[in-house]
């Protein structure tokens, strides 16, 4: 008896747990553009970006890939940047920084086209009007 008792009270907890990731997981709103707050005064149209559709259609599974961590200048293996904007590292203007913010942006986005012959290139092809 007590051992029926306690395996109720064990699946329990696991429902209530994958209850619990189920919903935090679909909280997570997908990212549909390209946004950093440093971005104020806009030359071009925001840049539609959906997240999941382009990892899920190119098959990254790293974030790393994308949302690489530096320290004291090394690239550190492994490790993300996800909670960050690139703005935290790249800051725009910025001599100390060889890499300007836009220039990132570019160089990572279409760098990664240019390199697997796949994606928009082009500014009119990422920086479209949104109706």
């Amino acid at each position: 008896m007590m051992e029926k008792r306690n395996f109720m009270v064990y699946v329990m907890i696991v429902l209530l747990l994958s209850i619990l990731a189920a919903i935090t997981a679909s909280s997570q709103e997908d990212v549909t553009t390209v946004q950093d707050s440093a971005f104020t005064d806009r030359m071009r149209y925001t840049v539609v970006f959906l997240h999941d559709d382009h990892n899920d259609k190119d098959e990254i599974e790293d974030c790393y890939v994308c949302h690489h961590l530096y320290e004291e200048g090394e690239l550190v293996e492994d490790e993300t940047s996800e909670e960050m904007e690139c703005s935290e590292c790249h800051e725009l203007g910025n001599d100390k920084n060889p890499i300007p913010l836009v220039d990132t942006y570019h160089s990572m986005c279409k760098g990664c086209h240019l390199k697997n012959k796949a994606g928009p290139i082009m500014c009119s092809e990422c920086h479209v009007k949104q109706k």
